[in-house]
């Protein structure tokens, strides 16, 4: 027999044996519902005091989160969610990376292009050559001891690097003091063999530079590596010095010792432009642009002295 559309469901309960459509002796399609009763409090089907069942509650779905088969109508905003803080890196802003970046090559510009013209004058006017290579010997030690004193200060000390104008005053001593050390090495040398040793250099770090910014290995994870290779260039240099001063001076060995060194100094120097460039595990900060132009300034300069040795001729 059909049934009704608004007839209210069959009166008697199977599992426990009563008339669920009964409460009071009043049957709910008593109050013109058409067999349904009404929610209680006037809230819509389903949504009572409490969720139905297997919906998540309001206060606990986060953003960009997603239920399949329910709709979350009471989510936050995009204005009013927050992030943990280091979520978001000193990087992720494109500009502030493409102005450090710039700011660290003009300032290494500026020191390759001091450095280098130390090293052409010294090895081309006469008189600064012979002068340097007598009575000039003195201020190379004092040179020296300055350029170690300044480095460690640059690079253990924070605060010295990162507070302007001090940082740039103690930048400008290492430069001039370097470039006076790297004037005296070069004045021993043909100018020729200079200018071409810094035509060799430039055409190696760019090489270099552009490899390391388009590689997909990344070498900022090799530090470890790279101080393996320092301890073994630094015990093999005394190695070298005792052969120098016992045996005498051995080509061979030196160009062996020369090729190493190029080797470690070309590898931190494909380390520190990933470094700087960013994108990869380990980067600098953005407040870290003097001791980014220290570190390539260092691998520039080193690798420009090596092959000077190894290819150029003395006088």
């Amino acid at each position: 027999m059909a049934t009704h559309p608004s007839a209210p469901p069959p009166s008697y309960d199977m599992v426990s044996g009563t008339d669920p459509n009964k409460k009071g002796g009043y049957t709910y399609g008593g109050y013109g519902q058409g067999g349904v009763a009404p929610n209680p409090a006037g809230y819509p089907p389903n949504q009572g005091y409490y969720p139905p069942p297997n919906q998540p509650q309001p206060s606990t779905v986060n953003w960009g989160a997603q239920d399949a088969g329910h709709s979350n109508t009471t989510r936050d905003t995009p204005s009013e969610v927050s992030f943990p803080m280091g979520d978001m890196s000193s990087f992720s802003d494109k500009n502030i990376r493409m102005n450090f970046i710039k700011k660290v090559y003009l300032i290494l510009m500026v020191q390759l292009l001091f450095t280098f013209g130390c090293a052409a004058v010294f090895s081309l006017v006469d008189d600064i050559r012979l002068w340097v290579q007598g009575d000039g010997r003195i201020c190379y030690y004092v040179s020296y001891a300055t350029f170690i004193v300044t480095y460690f200060v640059l690079v253990c000390v924070p605060s010295v690097r990162r507070k302007t104008p001090g940082n740039y005053i103690c930048l400008g001593i290492f430069t001039l003091v370097f470039s006076y050390m790297v004037g005296t090495i070069s004045s021993f040398y043909d100018t020729y063999s200079v200018l071409i040793a810094a035509g060799i250099t430039a055409l190696v770090c760019l090489s270099i530079s552009l490899f390391a910014i388009q590689t997909k290995i990344d070498f900022t994870m090799c530090s470890g590596l790279l101080f393996v290779l320092v301890m073994v260039l630094f015990f093999f240099g005394w190695s070298v010095l005792i052969v120098y001063y016992t045996v005498g001076f051995n080509y061979i060995l030196h160009c062996v010792y020369a090729g190493v060194a190029a080797l470690v100094f070309s590898l931190f120097l494909v380390y520190d432009t990933q470094m700087i460039v960013g994108g990869r595990k380990h980067e600098l900060s953005p407040e870290e642009y003097i001791y980014g132009a220290l570190q390539l300034y260092i691998d520039v300069v080193y690798i420009f002295l090596i092959i000077l040795s190894l290819f150029g001729k003395s006088n």
